[in-house]
């Protein structure tokens, strides 16, 4: 009780909107798209035509090597992330001296100590979320390694087709994993906004679904990944 009775309205709504947009953005973006028009489900379709060269192809080191680039990309997140974490829970349990310290900016809207952990924790929570999706994603893609590690001569033609298709469904949850993670960030940011105000906190919101979906469905990268679906899924 006494977590809602620091919160105005306003806090409330905005939160509210919050939630929504971060857990809701990536179901609802499927429903939307009815499975094309969109980077995730188009690459979905590129990563299984991915797999499918891969068991097909004698020589694959040059797929290890394309995966163990992605799974250092990873890692790099999750130890951006896990820093990142660590110095907002340093703001978070710092007590009433980086209270008194952060309500002295002007530009910071937190009438109450209360309410400034409320809103360095909901960082804190965004950031963590992102950090078990890069750490899932990481051990998911070394199962991907061993998997092309393991695959089976060319000489087994007709093994190798079943093959590619099983890669495919553990390569596309790992790399969703990781983009979920690179996600988070932005909704790490929208988080921030909270400690200006619930009317920044709202606005920050909605631009990250804003530039997320616009990034999804009308950047250059989405329409040249929409045309490389297209290509491949000729006959």
């Amino acid at each position: 009780m006494k977590f809602l009775d620091a919160l105005s309205p306003l806090d409330i709504a905005a939160l509210v909107v919050f939630a929504l947009a971060w857990l809701a953005y990536e179901p609802l973006l499927k429903v939307f798209a009815r499975g094309k028009g969109l980077i995730n489900t188009d690459m979905t379709v590129i990563r299984l035509a991915w797999m499918k060269n891969m068991a097909s192809r004698e020589n694959k080191f040059m797929d290890g090597q394309i995966l163990g680039h992605t799974l250092n990309s990873a890692s790099f997140f999750a130890s951006s992330n896990l820093i990142l974490i660590a110095a907002a829970a340093g703001a978070l349990f710092g007590g009433e001296r980086t209270f008194e310290s952060a309500s002295s900016l002007m530009v910071l809207k937190t009438s109450s100590r209360l309410l400034f952990e409320a809103q360095v924790a909901l960082v804190v929570i965004t950031l963590a979320r992102g950090l078990l999706d890069f750490i899932w994603s990481i051990r998911q893609m070394n199962y991907c390694l061993a998997v092309i590690g393991a695959a089976p001569e060319i000489e087994n033609g007709p093994s190798t087709a079943p093959y590619g298709v099983a890669a495919a469904r553990l390569l596309n949850p790992a790399l969703s994993s990781f983009n979920r993670g690179v996600r988070g960030y932005y909704f790490a940011l929208a988080a921030v906004g909270w400690l200006f105000g619930p009317e920044t906190f709202i606005l920050l919101t909605l631009l990250a679904v804003a530039l997320l979906v616009t990034r999804q469905r009308r950047s250059p990268a989405a329409r040249a990944i929409a045309e490389v679906r297209r290509l491949l899924d000729q006959p």
